[in-house]
């Protein structure tokens, strides 16, 4: 029986191990994917920690997946064997509940996530069904689209759900691994672009990347320098910072909107009357279906836009995710499969 490497989580916070495992056969509705690189992201603690109820182990982590349809299931319509594909955070719903009958698949009660729900893409093949498949083109290399499938598609489809229209003003809060794409997606989108960030270090990158304003938050008071420009239409949230969303929320324009996509667990706080007083709000968003990350992937080709990227082989997984967790990244880490 043919064999495969794959990087499994044996227990809850495990270390990292490399094992052989059969390359395994799919069943009917399912794929099964001859992986060419796989992103690295922070979602992926989740699985090393054991942090969502439910998780079996061992577990191969990794949903920002882009490889090649090497095996078709039973019942699978339209996927043909050497299509290039992605996996992203959607990695599969029911059909049945009743969030999948109003067509909001996404908020699946039962949805599964690749690396949590099943094994993902820290491996040489990886098995997913057939509803997760999002077609990659040409133009994007797979270790340039892998980290797409999770941040990308996450900071463009809040972008193009917050209401804002070309020409608002949209500050990004945080250039990291969300927010170096939220500008790129803000600016080419027709947004007037602000990013905001620690220090002034990322600033020459910003605006290379699209941005026409900067934001030092270490020197400067974000809202009043929000406020100064007209008011933000919306702030893209993409850091884990409670605090600094909490103090940005001033500069909201009159319905302006705090789009929330930075993960944390930390309380957001604000007074009832800064909220009322503009017809401000705030809003949380998570990434998207599997045609989103299509959107994402074709909109990111037509408008010239990349992550910024570094890369690792499969065999450097565990260096990789602790450069990720570290925050010294600049800006994804993708593990690709070359030997």
């Amino acid at each position: 029986m043919a064999r495969m490497k794959v990087v499994q989580v044996p227990s809850p916070n495990g270390a990292f191990e490399t094992v052989e495992r059969e390359i395994p056969t799919p069943k009917s509705r399912q794929v099964r994917i001859k992986v060419q690189a796989c992103g690295i992201c922070h979602s992926d603690s989740f699985t090393k920690l054991g942090a969502i109820p439910g998780i079996q182990f061992p577990r191969v982590p990794g949903h920002e997946v882009v490889g090649i349809l090497d095996a078709v299931g039973a019942e699978v319509p339209e996927w043909r064997v050497g299509a290039r594909v992605g996996v992203g955070w959607h990695g599969g719903h029911c059909g049945h509940c009743i969030n999948c009958r109003r067509g909001d698949f996404l908020t699946c009660t039962t949805g599964q996530v690749p690396g949590i729900s099943y094994d993902g893409g820290y491996a040489e093949y990886m098995i997913a069904p057939f509803e997760a498949l999002a077609a990659v083109p040409d133009e994007l290399s797979s270790a340039d689209a892998a980290p797409l499938l999770c941040a990308g598609i996450t900071t463009f489809n809040a972008l193009r759900h917050s209401g804002a229209s070309a020409g608002d003003l949209v500050a990004v809060l945080g250039i990291g691994g969300l927010g170096h794409l939220g500008v790129q997606f803000a600016a080419k989108m027709g947004f007037h672009t602000v990013a905001v960030a620690r220090g002034t270090d990322k600033e020459p990158l910003a605006r290379k990347l699209g941005a026409q304003h900067y934001i030092d938050s270490t020197s400067q008071n974000v809202a009043q320098e929000l406020t100064k420009l007209g008011g933000a239409k919306v702030i893209l949230a993409t850091v884990t910072d409670a605090k600094s969303m909490s103090d940005a929320i001033a500069g909201l324009g009159v319905n302006g909107k705090l789009m929330v996509i930075g993960a944390s667990m930390q309380p957001i706080e604000v007074p009832p009357l800064a909220l009322i007083s503009a017809r401000r709000s705030i809003e949380g968003w998570p990434s998207g279906t599997s045609k989103d990350s299509e959107d994402t992937l074709d909109f990111s080709v037509l408008s010239s836009i990349r992550p910024v990227i570094e890369t690792f082989p499969l065999a450097r997984a565990a260096e990789a995710y602790e450069r990720m967790m570290s925050g010294k990244a600049r800006f994804r880490v993708v593990l690709t499969m070359e030997k």
